[in-house]
């Protein structure tokens, strides 16, 4: 299958690049996460995302960890998800982030924590999206999440891609992917969106590889799809950590190469609060 191209190609100079990380729970975690921050800041992204819990689980950390980002000079975007909460937490909190003065937002439906029966007063991000307009107006740039091999939970593709433009409709800016090993999978997404009418900028998650159960587990959780020969080829590589890290930076610089040439707009790089192995990406697209 050949790759095809992005109709409304991004130029080098519009690209947006960003780094996303979860709170850290501890004092140790927290000194690594602002190294790794100082680290990647050389690049000068466009932002710094951060990561929400489901149920409102981590939201005082997301939020001191975003205003953290944002005291030593970075912009930063925390991730708000919405199952499991009220109308009156998501209120409390969007209005922390307006009072702030955080105006980027990733506004998500999150998965219900374990245990809970009930999912909220929001049943899906396009409701979540819809809200936080009602509440604060043009004040948020939001972005929302993009499924290219499509949300494990979705009955059908097309259901999803309605799924999608509903978040947009709703008021969205802007939207990052799902991490994805399958380029084709995230044109192939674009060219079916932008033919629903669908105009805002769509960037590519990836996600470099550390280790292989690692990302095995995350897949499966996620409903990313680890292609069947690179799967084989990290599971011959058995316990030799260097050997599949190795492998890993040869596989997602080649995706991440394609995707910038196919001309998206940019990509979100899922650190896991590490800076080496993005760093190392970067440095081999040579993005400037």
């Amino acid at each position: 299958m050949t790759t095809s191209r992005l109709t409304h190609r991004a130029s080098p100079a519009t690209r947006k690049f960003s780094f996303e990380f979860f709170p850290p729970k501890t004092a140790e975690g927290s000194a690594k996460l602002r190294e790794t921050v100082k680290q990647l800041a050389q690049f000068k992204p466009t932002f710094f995302s951060v990561t929400f819990g489901a149920g409102g689980s981590t939201q005082d950390g997301t939020l001191s960890t975003v205003l953290d980002i944002r005291a030593n000079g970075h912009a930063a975007a925390p991730h708000l998800s919405c199952i499991g909460s009220t109308r009156e937490n998501i209120r409390e909190m969007i209005h922390k982030y307006k009072d702030a003065d955080i105006r980027h937002m990733v506004a998500l439906r999150g998965d219900l924590p374990s245990g809970m029966a009930v999912a909220g007063e929001f049943r899906y991000a396009s409701d979540l999206v819809e809200f936080i307009r009602a509440e604060t107006g043009d004040h948020f740039h939001i972005e929302v999440a993009a499924y290219p091999e499509y949300h494990p939970q979705a009955r059908n593709a097309q259901e999803d891609l309605k799924n999608f433009k509903r978040k947009v409709d709703a008021g969205a800016n802007s939207a990052m992917t799902q991490y994805f090993y399958n380029p084709d999978a995230y044109f192939h997404f674009v060219d079916e969106v932008r033919a629903m009418g669908v105009a805002v900028p769509i960037v590519p998650g990836i996600m470099p590889i550390a280790s292989f159960s690692q990302l095995a587990r995350f897949s499966d959780t996620c409903g990313a799809e680890i292609p069947r020969w690179v799967r084989r080829k990290m599971e011959g590589y058995g316990d030799d950590t260097a050997s599949i890290r190795a492998f890993g930076l040869d596989v997602v610089t080649d995706v991440a190469s394609r995707l910038l040439e196919g001309g998206a707009p940019g990509l979100h790089f899922y650190t896991l609060n590490s800076a080496g192995l993005s760093s190392t990406i970067w440095q081999r697209l040579g993005i400037t």
